[in-house]
């Protein structure tokens, strides 16, 4: 991979403007249907004072995420944390409620809510994680929710991904920095309540990974080089460059990258073999020869990634990447991995054999 408070009113706005905008792009009719859809969902969800009226208003309450916790700016007495999601729509909404059932605050202006740009239907599928810590400093527990998504349309249909968001309490209610949550997002820090904790309570960060510049900015930001295999390779049309494999450690998680730096350490390519996988579990290796016959070499990773199961259960994948040199760079490879899958006993040399096999180099004897 290249380098590469409940406010109803102003959404609608905001919604009836990019509506408008679409008008070149879509039929009066169709954006009518939709305008008149979203003025409804937001009705509905105007209209929820009482927790008896979260299903009567489309929402379904996510059992297994509800809790009685103390957030200090609504008083001394515990009050309810209350998720749910639309049925129709699968956009996510909190509530807050006291004692009696009452509503004390409701917000839908979150993150989960707008991975399909334009659109009522989002792709969240579940609340995976909800967790109450106080991120900024202030005294006050925040919200920390993290939600599992699968896209149902466009090329990465079928792929699955977490999405992060804070609410900070402040003054009987919270808020969002759209900011914080851009980046928890943008740069994988979603993988876990304490991940996120890691970047806004303590300050650390991934983002470095794929912003640097250079490979001292990297290692001034925490990056461990995997030093067996850090090496030195004369690439055809890149020249000679140092293949530096690392990671930056947050929370429990290893965060896996590979670069690619010239004589006066500045970064000239970079690779995500990790992918949405949580962590680097093992590298099992890597090598730089030419697997596609053209003469020019190639780059391997061979690792193994662990991830959460669907019960917390620590689960672990053996995969392969290639990623093939050009001209102006290197692709990465969708042939072979799509026809292979790699086990635990596969080894580096055995994968060579059989990559090369595939674009046709006989066997070696």
């Amino acid at each position: 991979m290249g380098k590469k408070r409940i406010a109803v009113l102003p959404a609608l706005c905001i919604c009836g403007l990019w509506l408008l905008s679409r008008k070149a792009f879509a039929g009066s009719e169709a954006i009518g249907d939709l305008v008149h859809r979203y003025e409804a969902y937001e009705k509905n969800f105007a209209a929820i004072e009482d927790l008896e009226d979260i299903e009567e208003n489309g929402y379904e309450i996510i059992e297994e995420e509800r809790f009685s916790v103390l957030l200090e700016t609504f008083g001394e007495e515990e009050v309810s944390f209350v998720p749910a999601v639309h049925k129709e729509y699968h956009r996510l909404a909190v509530f807050i409620a006291d004692g009696t059932g009452e509503i004390l605050y409701r917000t839908n202006q979150l993150e989960v809510n707008y991975k399909y740009m334009e659109q009522l239907e989002q792709p969240m599928k579940e609340l995976v994680s909800v967790s109450f810590r106080d991120l900024n400093h202030d005294g006050l527990k925040d919200i920390v929710l993290i939600a599992r998504c699968e896209n149902f349309t466009g090329d990465h249909a079928g792929e699955s991904y977490q999405i992060g968001d804070v609410l900070f309490q402040q003054d009987g209610g919270f808020y969002r920095d759209w900011r914080i949550s851009d980046k928890i997002n943008r740069f994988s820090m979603n993988k876990s309540a304490d991940f996120i904790a890691a970047y806004v309570r303590d300050g650390n960060s991934t983002e470095v990974l794929y912003t640097a510049v250079t490979l001292q900015e990297l290692l001034d930001n925490g990056f461990q080089i995997i030093e067996e295999q850090n090496h030195w390779r004369n690439f055809e049309k890149q020249g000679r460059l140092q293949v530096v494999p690392g990671v930056i450690s947050m929370a429990e998680y290893d965060i896996f990258m590979i670069y690619l730096v010239n004589g006066q350490g500045y970064i000239v390519w970079s690779f995500q073999p990790m992918e949405n996988y949580d962590n680097l579990y093992a590298l099992k290796g890597m090598t730089c020869r030419d697997m596609d016959g053209d003469g020019m070499k190639d780059l391997v990773v061979l690792a193994r990634y662990s991830y959460a199961g669907p019960e917390g259960e620590l689960l672990v994948d053996t995969k392969c990447d290639i990623y093939y040199q050009r001209t102006d760079g290197f692709v990465e490879d969708t042939e072979f991995t799509a026809a292979y899958q790699c086990t635990e006993e596969d080894t580096m040399a055995g994968l060579v054999e059989l990559i090369r096999e595939y674009w046709g180099w006989p066997k070696e004897e």
